[in-house]
């Protein structure tokens, strides 16, 4: 191997592995959002909702649910910030390329940080922007570190798998804030040293990143970043030479129009009924794993009866098997790529092929998500351990193979538009968690798990009829008809716990919804 080829090989290592650094400390943060609670709590946040109401035997009793509520309302508007706004930050990741896309997100984490620095009990409504900030920068990291797994061929869904298995893995960094704060370091010590890494992010953005993207497949000894002036003269000289030749592989690859590609357009990628179920599926799925996370603490409250000691224990417990995401996000990854180097059947193309390699990923996708919301509705306390794991390993599953999949079903040109919009619209879809709370506790408390049972019986038939990604030149998939079918059919059976709520007789257990 030469001297720039090894050169190459260790900066894309080192790329890959700042990349996954950032993700894992940072990007994800906001959803350790149970962990930060706790604290914010024994800072006094919000604790003028508190009332004192009459109790049993006319006892005074402190009511805390209007703070609850408020906590609750804080993380469902960051993490609507952080799924919609992905819709923008696509098309700026698209159009703009990964240094601009990169100094927005740090201007938006830094200036996130440095409002919950100064934040205080008698300034809780900071907590509103701050959070909601530090979702929509994260967010930004995670979409310009997935381009890495570009970088290796053979292994680039387990790349994208594992940074959004880091992502999910994030959300420990609020655990490191709490126990840093029950040993006595402060809340603005602890984010105004988030705001100092910032530094890091721009390094990271200008010397192990490109300027616009890193293309697929990569052409050969395929540079990037800010490098030592003999490989940037050598990189101008070849720009030089091949300006008159054919279209570069980038250039093809970014061109809709190239008539050899024939790439979709991201109108037929957008209209596609696969594009439309998928959204259905990502949608659904993540709006439980919201309210879990929403209505976590109050959950463990009632369970634990109000015991301090015991939440705070499960709270851990919850936020260390966070960290466990990005040790099984690339489980999901090998799946995707458990294909790669075998030979392909006569007329079958490689998209063909890693759709069909997606259908075991899908599987085991939906089926975790029934075990999680299973577990997630027993109101036995200990059993919440087992919620958790299921609940962690669902989550790495869902989101690395979220993006996985639209890696390989759609035109890699529209990736960051099609994941935007995906996250942007699911969204909208997970506001649904605190009408969802009204509902279970006022008209529908003895109906409402029964209600899944009518869209999941509606999607599975969508799911059935489902076609593959069109392309003129690419023949139908004919033989992949049955496997698909069943596929989209298991796409769905998480649809049947999604919505459920309390099973009678277990009026103290919140599920699903908003506190």
């Amino acid at each position: 191997m030469s001297g720039l080829g090894k050169g190459l090989t260790v900066k894309r290592c080192l790329t890959f592995a700042t990349g996954l650094v950032e993700c894992l400390c940072f990007a994800g943060a906001v959803f350790g959002w149970a962990s930060l609670v706790f604290v914010l709590k024994t800072e006094g946040y919000f604790s003028s909702l508190c009332v004192n109401t009459t109790g049993v035997n006319a006892t005074q009793v402190l009511d805390c649910s209007g703070q609850d509520e408020q906590f609750s309302l804080v993380f469902t508007i960051a993490s609507f910030m952080n799924n919609f706004l992905t819709l923008p930050n696509g098309f700026l990741f698209d159009r703009f390329g990964t240094t601009v896309a990169r100094l927005l997100g740090t201007c938006l984490y830094t200036l996130g940080s440095l409002m919950l620095a100064l934040s205080t009990a008698a300034f809780s409504i900071l907590l509103f922007p701050a959070i909601s900030l530090l979702a929509v920068g994260g967010i930004l990291f995670l979409i310009t570190n997935m381009q890495v797994g570009n970088l290796f061929g053979a292994r680039r869904s387990t790349i994208i798998t594992l940074y959004n298995g880091a992502f999910d893995s994030s959300s420990a960094l609020f655990l490191v804030i709490k126990l840093l704060h029950e040993a006595g370091v402060s809340l603005r010590t602890s984010f105004l040293f988030l705001c100092a890494c910032s530094v890091l992010h721009l390094l990271r953005t200008f010397f192990l990143l490109p300027r616009k993207h890193i293309p697929y497949p990569l052409p050969d000894e395929y540079t990037y970043g800010i490098t030592c002036g003999k490989s940037k003269t050598l990189s101008l000289e070849q720009t030089k030479d091949y300006g008159d030749a054919p279209k570069t592989r980038e250039e093809t690859l970014l061109n809709t129009d190239d008539p050899v590609k024939q790439e979709k357009s991201f109108r037929e990628c957008l209209m596609s009924r696969l594009f439309v179920l998928h959204l259905l599926w990502l949608s659904v799925m993540q709006l439980r794993h919201y309210l879990f996370i929403g209505t976590l603490n109050p959950m463990l409250q009632r369970l634990t009866e109000g015991e301090p000691s015991l939440v705070s224990q499960y709270i851990n417990a919850f936020a260390i098997t966070q960290l466990c995401g990005v040790l099984c996000a690339p489980w999901n990854g090998l799946i995707f790529d458990r294909h790669k180097g075998k030979p392909r059947a006569a007329g079958e193309s490689e998209q063909e092929v890693d759709l069909r390699a997606s259908i075991l990923s899908l599987f085991l996708t939906a089926l975790q998500c029934v075990l999680f919301s299973v577990c997630a509705a027993t109101p036995y306390l200990p059993l919440q351990y087992l919620t958790f794991i299921l609940q962690v390993l669902n989550r790495s599953f869902l989101y690395g193979g979220n993006a996985a999949f639209l890696s390989v079903a759609f035109p890699s040109c529209h990736f960051g538009k099609l994941y935007g919009l995906v996250m942007a619209l699911s969204a909208v879809f997970s506001v649904l968690q605190y009408p969802f709370f009204a509902l279970v506790n006022g008209p529908l408390v003895n109906v409402g798990r029964l209600l899944p049972c009518s869209p999941s019986s509606t999607l599975s038939v969508l799911h059935c009829k489902v076609s593959p990604p069109s392309d003129p030149s690419v023949p139908p998939l004919k033989k992949q008809c049955d496997s698909r079918r069943a596929t989209y059919a298991l796409h769905c059976p998480q649809l049947e716990l999604q919505m459920t709520f309390r099973e009678a007789g277990f009026d103290d257990v919140h599920y699903g919804g908003l506190v």
